[in-house]
């Protein structure tokens, strides 16, 4: 077998086997992908003998599960309370992603249009569920590309000047997503930097400025509706009055812009873990799978979607898609499960889910980790991370001394506060690097 390999320096003199950051096609991940079942397989009793000692750390407090699973094989490895459920935190992503790229597929595509209204000097913005929809100038690297709000007006008003029109009437329509845009299991402030409340339409997801956390307040809607506004009247085109109402039935598209395809949207979402891409991928899948574009339409269809593909789900309780409310539950085994689905080779589709995934002290949210004795692993583990106050996970794969693949879930959600930015996630990292150098 033919396995590709990609080298990668961060400027410190490491390397790390994995795609660039910014290719120019979908990362290639041959290197992390089963070679076949001649490596041998970590026993149960050598991962015990590594993992053990270190589910002991005190900075991860007094309750802790891991989950080690051969995705070629689908057999549990290694496990202690791997069945408990408890909470992901952000590593209920890899969930989301997984059933986004099933039922979804990994090219679709998700538009946001403008379409005729009733009358010729009427127009409807509508809302596609696009979280990556931007108003900010073309970026210098092209993938993976956002929407732009800045062509869908060039575009909009190139069609209206065709037709003789200087001044429009502009009405928005974000019905696509239905239900509360706040989950009421969120803590209080988390709209004010870690989501936006949940719409079809909204730009910049819904931030005072690019690249800031802060959020604006008030109808994201309605401001994505009057930025497009201003951009119409940048090419000549006078809006007169904005208002929130549906798009006609079967009315014809004047322009439209379309996301990436959602692999790229699910591996931003991983590397970075996006909470605004999970809650509007999740809300997708539901409407896919017949349910309300919702928070409760959302959890049932992951849950069904992972059920369909054969994931354990017992204990499985979830509130939302990005794994921010305390009150999801799931096990370790389920998280390790659906990642090594991802993993398999009988589930390409699913390979995003895999690509996506930070590379231990290079992306995402692992750029700065694995250091200390867990810098032996840097480079080689790929893995989502997870925090909340007295929560920490890391869920994700790596290669062992063997050279075989392996899939691991850590959850600890009883951690000291004193511990949740250093040393418990230290603690996580050591435990994945241990099954890095286990060959055992």
């Amino acid at each position: 077998m033919l396995i590709a390999v990609v080298t990668l320096t961060d400027g410190r003199g490491r390397s790390a086997a994995g795609p660039p950051s910014q290719p120019d096609v979908a990362p290639a991940v041959a290197v992390l992908a089963p070679q076949g079942s001649t490596d041998p397989v970590p026993s149960t009793a050598g991962l015990a003998r590594v993992l053990g000692p270190l589910m002991r750390e005190p900075a991860l407090g007094g309750r802790v599960a891991a989950a080690v699973v051969d995705p070629l094989t689908g057999r549990l490895l290694y496990g202690e309370a791997q069945d408990q459920p408890m909470t992901p935190a952000s590593s209920a992503k890899v969930l989301t992603a997984v059933a986004a790229l099933r039922v979804l597929g990994p090219d679709r595509t998700l538009p946001t249009r403008v379409v005729q209204g009733p009358t010729r000097d009427q127009i409807t913005l509508v809302g596609g569920g696009d979280p990556s929809l931007t108003a900010q100038p073309k970026p210098e690297t092209p993938y993976p590309a956002p929407a732009r709000l800045p062509d869908l007006a060039a575009a909009t008003a190139a069609r209206l000047r065709e037709a003789g029109v200087s001044a429009v009437r502009l009405t928005y329509d974000d019905s696509l997503f239905t239900g509360p845009q706040v989950s009421p299991e969120w803590d209080d402030g988390y709209t004010v930097a870690n989501v936006a409340p949940v719409t079809a339409l909204m730009v910049d997801q819904g931030r005072r400025q690019p690249g800031e956390r802060l959020r604006r307040s008030g109808d994201l809607a309605e401001s994505a509706a009057k930025t497009f506004a201003g951009l119409l009247a940048q090419h000549g085109i006078r809006v007169t009055s904005t208002s929130r109402g549906p798009a006609a039935a079967g009315a014809p598209t004047l322009a439209e812009v379309h996301s990436p395809p959602v692999s790229g949207l699910v591996e931003h979402m991983l590397s970075a873990s996006d909470n605004d891409y999970a809650e509007a991928l999740a809300r997708h899948v539901a409407r896919a799978k017949g349910e309300e574009a919702s928070f409760a339409g959302a959890v049932r269809a992951i849950r069904a979607v992972l059920g369909e593909l054969g994931v354990p789900t017992a204990g499985l309780t979830l509130y939302d898609a990005s794994g921010l409310s305390r009150q999801d539950r799931v096990s370790a085994e389920t998280l390790a499960r659906t990642l090594a689905l991802a993993a398999s080779p009988d589930h390409p589709e699913l390979r995003a889910a895999v690509t996506g995934l930070p590379v231990a002290g290079f992306t995402g949210t692992l750029d700065s980790r694995f250091g200390g004795e867990a810098a032996s692993a840097l480079g080689y583990v790929r893995a989502k991370t997870g925090t909340l106050t007295g929560v920490n996970s890391l869920t994700g794969l790596v290669r062992d001394a063997s050279g075989r693949l392996v899939v691991f879930a850590f959850i600890a959600d009883r951690v000291p506060a004193a511990y949740r930015d250093t040393l418990a996630p230290a603690a996580l990292d050591e435990m994945a690097a241990a099954v890095a150098r286990c060959g055992c």
